[in-house]
């Protein structure tokens, strides 16, 4: 999601056209490709990121922040549990996904977290940054 904030900083506004967002994430940034670039938009219109009105795509700032904090947090989990286990942090986001289909439709942070523990990592450090 770290795009679409450098896509607001690059226009100096929130308010994109669908193919002017993708222009300046895959021409003007060199972000990704206009398929990625589509995917991207899609996936923030499902959790609510950016809004459609009037043929205009609205990125809500407040929801964009809590999910690349919340991304944050998910990169320092796989990156410490890599780095517990001696495994690169790819490595662990395979485990990881394989792992998940336990749980079926479970938050990805809290997936890492159980994962963790089943590996017999002290995962006690993020406990209280989880929101259940």
């Amino acid at each position: 999601m770290k795009e679409l904030k450098n896509a607001m900083l690059y226009k100096g506004s929130n308010e994109f056209t669908k193919q002017e967002l993708i222009g300046i994430l895959v021409v003007k940034l060199r972000l990704m490709s206009v398929k990625e670039a589509k995917e991207l938009i899609e996936n923030a219109l499902k959790k609510g990121i950016i809004e459609e009105k009037n043929g205009k795509l609205i990125i809500n700032e407040e929801i964009l922040e809590k999910e690349e904090r919340e991304e944050d947090l998910f990169a320092k989990m796989v990156a410490y549990i890599a780095r517990k286990l001696g495994w690169s942090e790819f490595e662990v986001l395979e485990d990881i996904k394989k792992f998940s289909e336990r749980y079926g439709p479970l938050d990805k942070k809290i997936v890492a977290y159980l994962y963790g523990i089943d590996k017999g990592i002290d995962m006690s450090k993020f406990k209280d940054k989880l929101e259940v």
